[in-house]
């Protein structure tokens, strides 16, 4: 609880005390007024001053201007008719414990996506003639080598230059798990150094770096509203007005009827304090409030799954989600190539390790990702082989001397060059990835294959999207068919495109767009992109909701979505789709219950069978339980 908070609580019980003891008081009635107003301006007076300066600004149809005039109101009835001045105070303090327990609420909410974003750098360590000095991030260039130290964050993207070290990455993608790093592997900032020392070289600077980016996203949340929120927004400049002109025809039309028609004296008093009670009633905080409170807290909560949402808009839509396409490479697949099958022709009586070992050698000086695959699953390339005459034949392979034999390594166009029969190694081979041949002094050695691994989660993901009400998967790759339908039938996705570029990606989304019945005019269901590459960055913009892999996806990626999987895990889909339709949910929950309240409480108001304490609980009581339902919406851990 903040200082604010604190001296709002302060007033409230101060108030109340006293309200409890005036209860008990007997005096006369203008002393009773000089004493009840007390209690009233200590708990109200923001609220007066504030309806003041509505009324200054000409904004003054709001909440506070309806609570000012129905306790002053209330207090000038007490004074010459009731002489009962409990309800007017009573209605301000209950008023202002419901505005105690909404600023509460909404500072939880707000510390919560504080707790989890803290990630912006207070500095970065720079080392200067052996000695360590500590600089704005802001001023750090690209290129400059920086120095982290155990329980520091990372300030800035970069490449470990030397040092290895366990990052806490939890405020970034919501893993408990630490990720270790050493020389060579990319950092991003936010991170927490748990041990070692780092000695890092830039790569951005500190406003392009994900951190900033990250915080960028969150504090430029609330800028995108959503369809409900605007509603609430013109329902709230619409609804005022008519219920003032509704109490003031309360006050005066029954009266002048009853003069008019029954020719009886009119009671003013009767129709005035059901105005006012009318009026307090209207306040419409339970929706202006909890409507965005609750769009406000499923960021939050979303945020600390590291699912980070840009704004309450895409919050909306990705709950009216049906549709999800799904590039291969990145979001599910890993996007790394490993060696994932070795096959020795039985008649050159090689063994694996010994295939691996020529495939590694002859590859050594190669950059092509899958040469780095198979020197990777080797890992022993300081062994003492003599390796020369390494010749690279584009198109085809790689020939090399290895130990005095010589070694081709390739694809079939190597092994026909190398003036060996191609055997037939299509029962050994049946996978989705690219197999490479070896031969050795023309003879047919065997063959290695090499895959795009599949996330560990990528199944579960699928499965739980069916489950989440997703009706259509799809998966998009440029990808060669028969790699593209291996993955596909793994993961149990039926509709498989491949061998797209990527203006093909985007031509067949807005295919996918125009081909759904319900994806119309009126929007009852919307298709979302997964992606995590650059050329994505396209399809991502035109779908109507795009998601990027964001630990390992492009800087492009990344801006061009709409959703950012901060862990690259393709699980955290139907989670987001999940917590948008919880936070939908209790959206409407809180409108249909906040309304249909304050209807029925207004009937039975302008009928005379309610008072001044139904006011209360259908302004206040009514307030604090949508603010208490609205909150749920922080809470989907377990979603």
């Amino acid at each position: 609880m903040n200082k604010k908070q604190k001296n709002n609580l302060i007033r409230i019980l101060v108030a109340a005390a006293m309200l409890v003891a005036l209860h008990f008081a007997d005096f006369s009635r203008p002393v009773m007024l000089l004493l009840y107003v007390i209690p009233y301006l200590i708990v109200g007076y923001d609220i007066l001053k504030k309806a003041g300066k509505g009324i200054v600004n000409r904004q003054p149809l709001d909440e506070n201007l309806l609570m000012a005039v129905a306790t002053i109101g209330a207090i000038v009835l007490a004074t010459y008719k009731t002489g009962d001045f409990t309800e007017a105070v009573a209605v301000m303090l209950f008023y202002q414990i419901g505005e105690l327990f909404q600023s509460y609420a909404v500072g939880r909410s707000r510390r919560n996506i504080g707790e989890l974003m803290d990630i912006r750098p207070d500095y970065a360590n720079i080392e200067e003639d052996g000695e360590i000095i500590q600089v704005d991030p802001d001023d750090v260039e690209v290129g400059t080598m920086i120095l982290v130290q155990p329980g520091e964050k990372i300030p800035i993207d970069g490449i470990v230059v030397s040092g290895t070290a366990s990052l806490d990455t939890s405020a970034l993608t919501g893993e408990s798990i630490p990720r270790s790093v050493h020389e060579g592997d990319e950092v991003i900032s936010g991170c927490i150094n748990t041990n070692g020392v780092l000695r890092i070289e830039t790569t951005h600077e500190f406003d392009e770096s994900t951190a900033s980016k990250i915080l960028d996203m969150v504090e430029n949340a609330s800028s995108r509203k959503s369809r409900s929120e605007n509603f609430i927004s013109r329902f709230a400049r619409v609804y005022t007005p008519i219920v003032v002109i509704s109490a003031v025809a309360l006050a005066l039309i029954p009266p002048l009827i009853s003069v008019a028609a029954l020719h009886v004296a009119p009671n003013w008093g009767v129709w005035i304090y059901r105005a006012l009670t009318f009026l307090v009633i209207s306040c419409p905080c339970a929706l202006v409030i909890s409507i965005p409170l609750s769009f406000f807290a499923g960021i939050g909560g979303s945020s600390r799954e590291g699912i980070l949402i840009k704004g309450s808009n895409y919050l909306e839509a990705l709950s009216k989600v049906k549709t999800v396409v799904m590039d291969k490479t990145g979001t599910l697949t890993k996007g790394v190539f490993q060696v994932t099958g070795i096959y020795p022709a039985k008649a050159a009586g090689f063994t694996e390790d010994e295939l691996l070992h020529l495939a590694a050698h002859a590859e050594r000086h190669s950059s092509h990702p899958i040469a780095q695959a198979v020197r990777d699953a080797f890992g022993k390339e300081n062994d003492g082989c003599e390796v020369e005459d390494v010749e690279e034949i584009a198109g085809h392979g790689i020939r090399a001397g290895i130990d005095g034999r010589t070694v081709c390594v390739g694809n079939a166009k190597m092994v026909r060059l190398a003036g060996v029969d191609m055997p037939d190694t299509s029962k050994e081979t049946e996978t989705d990835g690219t197999v490479i041949h070896i031969t050795v002094d023309g003879v047919y050695a065997g063959c290695i294959v090499i895959s795009d691994v599949i996330k560990e989660t990528a199944a579960e993901a699928i499965s739980r999207m069916r489950a989440a009400g997703v009706t259509r998967q799809v998966m998009l790759t440029g990808d060669s068919k028969a790699a593209a339908e291996s993955v596909g039938s793994r993961l149990g996705i039926k509709e498989i495109y491949s061998e797209l570029l990527p203006g093909d990606k985007v031509a067949k989304v807005e295919e996918l767009l125009e081909a759904d019945p319900e994806n119309g005019k009126t929007k009852k269901s919307y298709l979302a992109f997964v992606g995590d590459g650059i050329n994505d960055a396209p399809v991502l913009s035109r779908a109507d909701i795009g998601i990027a892999m964001g630990a390992l996806g492009s800087d492009a990626a990344i801006e061009a979505a709409d959703v950012v999987l901060m862990d690259d895990d393709p699980i955290k889909i139907s989670k987001a789709i999940r917590i948008s339709r919880k936070c939908m949910r209790i959206v409407r929950e809180n409108i249909w219950f906040a309304i249909g309240i304050k209807v029925l409480c207004l009937v039975l108001c302008a009928a005379g069978l309610v008072g001044m304490w139904a006011a209360i609980f259908a302004d206040v009581g009514v307030m604090v339980i949508a603010v208490l339902n609205a909150i749920r919406t922080l809470f989907v851990k377990k979603l």
